[in-house]
Order: C-alpha cells, then structure tokens, then sequence
C-alpha cells in the first residue's frame, strides 16, 4: 500500500503542474491580445487597427486566431477549478486501477466548444463588416444592433437554460460525478460537455463584445471578471440577474435617445 503521505504529495505535485498549466496558457493568451492578437498595427507611438481591407483566407485565419486566444484568455481561469477537480479525481481513480487521463484531455474538450464559438463568432464579424455594421475598432455602429445586443443579453440572463447551464457551472463535483466517463475519450466527451454547459452560460454575454469593441482589452477584462463572478460568488446567481436587469435597461435607453 502506499503511504497517504506519498499520495498527498504526489496530488499536490499534479495540482502545481496543472495550475502552471493552465497560467502559462492564460498569461501567453493575455499577453497576444495586449500586443494587438494580429489584428492591430503600429502607428508613430500607437496602435491602431488595421484597415478592413477584403477578407483574405490569411485575414479571416487571422481573426479566427484572434477570437480563440480571446476565448482561452477569457474562459480558462473560470474553468480551473473544474480541471483541477478533474484532475485530483482521476488520480484517485488511477489508484483503484482504472485507466489513468490526463486533465489536458478534459481541457482540450472544454477548449474545442470555445474554438467552435470563435469560427461563429469570426463569420458573424465578416458578415457584420460586409454590412457595414463595424467601426475600425471592430464596435457596432448601429445604435438599433447596439441595444438590440444589450437587451438580447440582459434578457439571457434570465432564462432557464442560463440558470440551468449555470447552476451545472457552479457545482464542479456535482458535474463530475453524475458525468464521469472512464479514458481519454471519456475525459475528452467530459470536457465537450462541460464546455457546452459554459457556453450556454456565456455565448450571449460574448456578443458583448461588438458593443464595447472586440479588441477593446478593459471590455474584454471586464466581461471575463463577470464571468468569473457570477460562477464562483456565493450571489452568483442574482449578481447575474441583477446585471440582466440593467443591461435591458441600458438597450431601451440606448434605442431610446437614438430615437429623440
């Protein structure tokens, strides 16, 4: 039998891998976003975004990379404690015999439902700025889209499938345990789901995005630390009622002033 002190050990040596892990990856997305994720390029002593120009399939790769380091910068951090979880049970497991999995596998399942939403995401931005529908600075110009994503996303908040999705979010071990699947694949399906459930979560709070500017950093910081407190603070679910709330009332008013 193994010593629970060598158990213990050996379990805080694999969190330590999988949360440098995990930072090496948010740091190394957070960093390509500040010098601009490609999309931005330098003029004098600023940068300033590139011209639209046709979308090339090296321009729309481009925006594709930009939308999915985004996502891993913004998502990541939320879905840590989950990986974590992951990865302190499937050792465990690994110690009655079953088929040892990496959490990378979890991860890179997790991952592939954001990478799905960032090719959407990169269509809906060519399709957006073929309609003339986005500034230089990747914002809508249209006052009605503008509060049309603001009360689409305040509105979400209510819904049954968000609170759903995110009552699943918020309860790692729950997920877990009702979810288990054994090996890579059985990991890799986990990840897929629980990727889906935060994607249920979040899609519509994304959209955000073409309000405040997609490569806008402090909107972006701001709807990743929203995120992370509506799954993990103990209000979290009224916090994100709350901010529905608001957001509807920031659509009317802005479809609202257009109008006078």
């Amino acid at each position: 039998m193994i010593p629970g002190s060598l158990v213990h050990r050996a379990l805080r040596r694999e969190r330590l891998l999988v949360i440098s892990c995990l930072l090496f990856v948010v740091l190394l997305s957070w960093g390509y976003l500040l010098t601009g994720a490609g999309m931005l390029q330098e003029m004098g002593d600023m940068l300033m975004p590139m011209s639209g120009g046709p979308w090339t399939f090296g321009h729309g790769v481009l925006v594709f990379v930009m939308w999915a380091v985004m996502m891993a910068a913004m998502m990541l951090p939320s879905a840590a404690p989950m990986i974590l979880l992951f990865a302190t049970l499937a050792r465990r497991r690994s110690e009655r015999g079953e088929l040892a999995t990496a959490p990378g596998t979890f991860a890179m399942g997790y991952m592939a439902v954001w990478m799905a939403f960032s090719l959407a995401a990169a269509a809906l931005q060519f399709g957006m700025e073929k309609a003339a529908l986005l500034s230089p600075m990747m914002q809508t110009t249209s006052t009605a889209v503008t509060g049309a994503v603001l009360m689409a996303a305040g509105l979400y908040q209510w819904t049954p499938l968000k609170q759903t999705c995110l009552r699943r979010c918020r309860s790692p071990l729950d997920f877990l345990t009702t979810n288990w699947q054994p090996g890579a694949g059985g990991a890799f399906r986990m990840g897929l789901r629980h990727g889906a459930l935060c994607l249920g979560c979040c899609w519509v709070l994304m959209l955000l995005l073409f309000v405040g500017g997609v490569m806008n950093l402090g909107w972006i910081a701001g709807i990743a630390l929203f995120v992370l407190v509506e799954k993990f603070s103990p209000a979290g679910h009224w916090i994100g009622r709350a901010a529905g709330a608001a957001l509807v009332a920031w659509g009317i008013a802005t479809i609202s002033a257009a109008s006078i």
